[in-house]
């Protein structure tokens, strides 16, 4: 059992390595066009927060080598995207922006938690606080693109609602009592009578 989890840890190294490289077409873009263009830094600044987190645990977690170096490898890449964010940003606005970002986030967040795991927590507690922490993150920054999609879910259903009630009161007539009510003023009165 021991030699299947190091497999599917393994390929789940070569599965991140290759995660961490998928923007590389765009940043040879941004080098090419020498401008960051439209691209946002925000998602670059998480994945290294959340490189260094994931490698803070592979670090402090006995045996999870694995996990400490593959996300190391991520920390250099996200920090190569992060500074071609710095040296391409078109207005200085937008690398103030990254800088803020950059420190709230890599230097501010993640010198907290490693601050106060460190300082609060001890053993098996340490390990736990921090990997909540990753599988937090993870939630959050891969669950976040959903939230674009729960609105447009919602009217969907909504609107599915609408067309199935269309469909089935099209051709309804109204009942010769509602007419007469109508024309009589009845529509005045409560509708519940006590």
């Amino acid at each position: 059992m021991k030699d299947l989890s190091f497999y599917v840890g393994v390929i789940g190294s070569i599965i991140s390595v290759l995660m961490f490289l998928a923007p590389v077409r765009t940043f040879w873009r941004i080098i090419k066009h020498r401008s960051t263009e439209e691209f946002q830094s925000l998602p670059y600044i998480c994945t290294l927060l959340n490189s260094s987190l994931w490698t803070y645990y592979g670090i402090t977690r006995p045996g999870s080598y694995l996990v400490a170096t593959v996300n190391g490898f991520g920390i250099l890449v996200e920090a190569v995207y992060v500074t071609l964010f710095f040296i391409y940003a078109p207005t200085k606005a937008m690398r103030a922006k990254t800088a803020i970002i950059f420190g709230i986030l890599d230097v501010g967040f993640l010198g907290a938690a490693i601050a106060a795991t460190r300082l609060a927590l001890e053993g098996e507690a340490r390990i736990d606080a921090i990997g909540f922490m990753c599988a937090g993150l993870n939630i959050i920054m891969y669950a976040s693109p959903l939230s674009a999609m729960v609105p447009n879910g919602t009217g969907f259903l909504l609107g599915t609602a609408q067309l199935v009630l269309y469909a089935i009161y099209r051709n309804a007539k109204p009942s010769k009592n509602a007419a007469n009510s109508m024309e009589e003023g009845a529509q005045h009165e409560p509708l519940i009578i006590s």
